[in-house]
């Protein structure tokens, strides 16, 4: 059985990048100034000769790594979520999208949980905005085990990639023995035929924890993680949908354009049923600790839980 570990994903995604680099020595790593924060430094250090500073420059640094791809190479641009999917969007639409190139975008620091950063930095949109790109895969991986396999499909995945990455460190539930990752599939976490609970990214943990307080009390969540955020796993979705008659989606995005529509537009064509999204209700974050912030929001497991007993009418 694998150790527990404690990271936030984005040092997971420098430590994946870096090993796998022997094996596939066409990938390359290309930064926008921010190597100590992306965790990109890891891999600068390993294999320097392969490591591209950009600077402050995220649209240059997609360019980039469109040409990289048209040669043959396997690049991982990465900045903060904010600017590689904001900033760059124009770049990563008509560069890298359109063509349909190579390239694996890396977007770190996404969500609420980017803490005392505040606003500006809290990117709740990418999710949305990669969703728009015709072809693009977005991968939200949960915790250390599935960022390291994501990284790896990542790689073998021909096309265009977004990663997202946290700053927030959480601690990983997945055994890293066994743990088999497959874009655009599903896992089913826990078992459960009243309610079902859809989660992606750091959410996942919260909802786990959620659905065991949830179990002590007699209610039976299903948990399904959605680390392929894009294509979207329309069966699992449906199985759920008529085996539990109500969903719940939880996500650290906007409500708009994230997970939860994604979901609600697969239900509401072939499996019309009962749905809450839970995220970022249509607002911009503001600064503070990482952990206060998500509970702000809602976004924590004993919110997680509340909203569960009142779907169910508990």
């Amino acid at each position: 059985m694998a150790e527990m570990v404690k990271l936030a994903t984005r040092e997971s995604f420098g430590q994946a990048v870096t090993e796998l680099a022997e094996q596939y020595p066409q990938v390359v790593v290309l930064d926008a100034d921010l190597a100590a924060a992306t965790k990109t430094g890891i891999f600068k250090k390993a294999y320097p000769d392969r490591f591209i500073d950009c600077g402050i420059a995220e649209c240059n640094m997609v360019g980039i790594a469109a040409g990289l791809a048209t040669c043959g190479k396997i690049p991982f641009a990465a900045s903060f979520a904010m600017f590689t999917a904001g900033r760059a969007f124009e770049q990563v639409r008509n560069s890298v999208g359109y063509p349909h190139l190579n390239v694996k975008l890396v977007g770190s620091h996404a969500g609420i949980s980017v803490g005392e950063d505040g606003a500006t930095h809290q990117c709740c949109e990418d999710l949305a905005l990669m969703r728009t790109i015709p072809g693009m895969v977005i991968l939200n991986p949960a915790d250390h085990y599935e960022m390291k396999a994501a990284v790896k499909a990542a790689i073998e995945y021909e096309g265009p990639v977004y990663l997202r990455l946290g700053r927030l460190a959480v601690e990983s539930f997945n055994n890293g023995d066994d743990y088999s990752f497959e874009i655009g599939k599903g896992i089913t976490l826990r078992q459960g035929d009243d309610i079902t609970i859809v989660a992606t990214g750091l959410m996942v943990s919260e909802t786990i924890k959620a659905a065991d307080a949830l179990a002590e009390e007699g209610i039976h969540a299903r948990v399904i993680n959605i680390h392929t955020v894009k294509p979207l796993d329309e069966e699992i979705i449906l199985k759920a949908a008529k085996e539990t008659g109500k969903i719940i989606t939880v996500e650290e995005h906007n409500v708009i354009g994230g997970l939860g529509e994604a979901v609600a537009a697969v239900l509401s064509e072939k499996c019309p049923t009962p749905l809450v999204r839970m995220g970022v209700q249509d607002v911009f974050g503001y600064s503070g600790p990482a952990k206060d912030l998500l509970k702000e929001f809602g976004l924590c497991a004993e919110n997680i839980a509340a909203v569960t007993k009142k779907a169910l009418g508990k």
